[in-house]
């Protein structure tokens, strides 16, 4: 394999980079430019990884289907809840008495 491998985790902190990585993605920059996603980037987003599922689901065995199977959810897990606990972080602290 020529190259070098891109680490799923950061090597001093042991945090996921895979984020960071897609932050880095020219189709999320494209699609984030304007601050908002609509319908079409998101189907394209979909068919996207769609693609890159079907590539990669026949190349594994059934011991690495199952391994990489958890890692993705765990992945959609982490990244739901970091989304939430953004969203929490940003709600003002105090109710608001008009």
């Amino acid at each position: 394999m020529a190259g070098k491998i891109s680490r799923w985790l950061d090597e001093d902190t042991d945090e996921p980079m895979i984020a960071e990585r897609a932050q880095r993605l020219e189709n999320f920059l494209t699609a984030m430019a304007d601050g908002m996603i609509d319908e079409g980037e998101l189907q394209a987003q979909e068919q996207r990884l769609v693609q890159v599922m079907r590539e990669v689901e026949p190349l594994l065995d059934e011991k690495l289907h199952a391994k990489v199977t958890q890692l993705l959810c765990e992945l959609t897990a982490y990244d739901i809840m970091q989304a939430v606990h953004t969203m929490q972080q940003a709600r003002p602290k105090v109710a608001f008495r008009g």
